[in-house]
């Protein structure tokens, strides 16, 4: 997104490894097309063209999808770069490493607590979150309760109780 490429967060983490060059590419447009739910098409490939020919040009071989919704375009974004381009999901990598964290705190469920209880918050509007939620979450996210969502601004309270399918 156009916020990751501006912290030049990427760049930064890299700057460890002088060997490896990095090249950003902000991708906004990919994150309006997955919020209306679409996933392919003439019109999406033409836009992950523009985007993604100038790092074709530089001849990548790795592409990190640094946003949430990227890795839901990971067909076309991958047919565009090719099939020697390796993806990477930033939300896929992320998980591996909460794992790790949780693990190493000995933090991890053991499996005897019950059904896990999923709890969603937003600072932005309740029902467009929920319907982006059910996009990316699926049928976790059960119902709003649009009571709590004055108060949930601050964040403090949980907006959308969900429970596993």
């Amino acid at each position: 997104t156009m916020g990751t490429h501006q912290s030049r967060a990427y760049l930064d983490a890299f700057a460890a490894a002088p060997h490896i060059a990095v090249t950003s590419q902000p991708c906004p447009r990919f994150v309006e097309f997955v919020e209306a739910g679409v996933t392919g098409g003439p019109e999406l490939i033409a836009v992950a063209r523009e985007y993604l020919t100038p790092l074709i040009d530089v001849g990548v071989d790795t592409l990190i999808l640094g946003c949430t919704h990227y890795p839901l375009l990971t067909g076309v974004i991958s047919y565009v770069m090719g099939d020697l381009v390796t993806l990477v999901s930033s939300a896929e990598e992320t998980a591996k490493d909460l794992y790790r964290v949780l693990a190493d705190l000995d933090a991890l469920a053991d499996g005897t607590g019950g059904d896990p209880v999923h709890r969603f918050r937003t600072t932005g509007d309740p029902q467009e979150f929920r319907r982006l939620a059910r996009r990316f979450l699926g049928p976790e996210v059960d119902r709003v309760d649009l009571d709590e969502a004055a108060a949930s601004a601050t964040g403090s309270l949980p907006l959308i109780p969900g429970r596993s399918a």
